[in-house]
C-alpha cells in the first residue's frame, strides 16, 4: 500500500521515539496530545515533548480537553487517517475513536502484556521484582490494554534498575517495535493474538504515598521500591517531624524489630525491617543537599536500638 495516513497520539518524553518512527513509516496527517500544562516556579504553560516535535516537523496539533463532548472523532474524521497509533496519551479512548480508521487504533504499551496492564507498567515490573519486562503492540479495544496483542519485544531489568533508566531503554523499544511490526500489520501480515486469561497484572497510576519506606515491609522489596519510584516520588520516610529523602539504599540480611536502628557509621544506617535490613547509603534532609550516610551522621546522631523513624 502507498504511505499510511496515521494520526499519532502521545504526550510524554516516552512517546517521542513511537512518533519520530511514524514519521519514517507514513505520512503523520496529525498529532494529538494532552493541553499544556503550567510548570516550574512561575507556572508557565509547557508544551508536551509530543507537541514540540510534531510542531517542529509542521504538523497539525490537537489538544483537546475532552474526547466525548463534542466528539473529538469528528474532528479526526476530516484527516482520514488509515490508522491511530497510540503511546502513553495518557486517556482512555472513545468507541467512535477507536472504530474511526479502518485499521483501527494500535497502542505502544510498555510491558508484556497481559502482565502490568494500566498507568505505571514500567514502575509496577521493578517494584514487583521482575527480571525482565518490553513493549507490546497491541490493537486497542475499550479496555484498559486488554486488546489483541500484535507483537513483543523483551528487554532484561538489571538488578540495579530505576524507572528512569528503564523509561528511556523502553521508549527507544517503542519505537523499535513500530519499525518492525506496523508495516507487517497494515499489509495484513501481522494479525492480531488475544491476550492469554491468565497472568494479568494492573499496574495503577503511582501517588506520592507509595515513596513512604514502611519498615514492616520486607528490605528487599523496599529497595525495589525505591528504585522503581526514581525519580518520582522518590523514597522518603520522616524524622524528627521533617522529611527525610532516602537516595540510595542496599538490603542486607541483619535482623531486629522493624524500624530499629542496627548500625549507624561511615558503612551507612542500617535499619531493620519485616525481614532483613536496609542499609541507607545516600540521604536528603528537608531543604538540603543529597549527602552521604557519613556526613549525614556528622550532624545527626543515630543510637542503634532506637527507632528515630516515623512511618506517618
Amino acid at each position: 500500500m502507498s504511505r499510511p495516513r496515521i494520526i499519532f497520539m502521545g504526550t510524554p518524553e516516552f512517546a517521542v521515539s513511537s512518533l519520530a518512527a511514524c514519521f519514517e513509516l507514513g505520512d503523520v496527517v496529525a498529532v494529538v496530545t494532552q493541553p499544556d500544562k503550567p510548570k516550574g516556579r512561575g507556572n508557565t504553560l509547557s508544551a508536551p515533548p509530543v507537541k514540540e516535535l510534531a510542531l517542529s516537523r509542521g504538523v497539525p496539533v490537537l489538544q483537546p480537553v475532552k474526547l466525548r463532548t463534542p466528539p473529538f472523532a469528528e474532528e479526526l474524521r476530516k484527516f482520514n487517517p488509515d490508522i491511530c497509533v497510540v503511546t502513553a496519551y495518557g486517556r482512555i479512548l472513545p468507541k467512535d475513536i477507536l472504530e474511526l480508521p479502518p485499521k483501527g487504533c494500535v497502542n505502544v504499551h510498555a510491558s508484556l502484556l497481559p502482565r502490568f496492564r494500566g498507568a505505571a507498567p514500567i514502575q509496577w515490573a521493578i517494584a514487583h521484582g521482575d527480571t525482565e519486562t518490553g513493549v507490546s503492540l497491541m490493537v486497542m479495544d475499550e479496555g484498559l490494554d486488554t486488546g489483541p496483542v500484535l507483537a513483543m519485544k523483551r528487554l532484561p531489568i538489571p538488578a540495579d534498575e530505576t524507572s528512569a533508566s528503564l523509561h528511556v531503554k523502553l521508549a527507544a523499544l517503542g519505537g523499535e517495535v513500530l519499525r518492525e511490526f506496523l508495516p507487517k500489520y497494515l499489509s495484513g501480515e501481522l494479525k492480531p493474538v488475544p491476550q492469554p486469561s491468565e497472568g494479568m497484572v494492573l499496574a495503577p497510576i503511582i501517588d506520592k504515598d507509595q515513596g513512604r519506606l514502611d519498615f514492616t515491609k520486607p528490605a528487599v522489596e523496599l529497595e525495589r521500591r525505591l528504585r522503581a519510584f526514581t525519580p518520582w516520588p522518590g523514597a522518603f520516610t520522616t524524622l524528627g517531624g521533617k522529611l527525610l529523602k532516602i537516595h540510595k539504599v542496599r538490603a542486607a540480611g541483619s535482623t531486629g524489630a522493624p524500624g530499629a536502628v542496627l548500625a549507624a557509621n561511615v558503612d551507612g544506617i542500617e535499619v531493620a525491617c519485616g525481614e532483613g535490613s536496609l542499609v541507607l547509603l545516600e540521604l536528603q534532609p528537608e531543604g538540603k543537599r543529597v549527602m552521604s550516610a557519613a556526613d549525614f551522621l556528622s550532624g545527626h546522631k543515630l543510637a542503634p536500638g532506637t527507632f528515630p523513624f516515623s512511618a506517618s
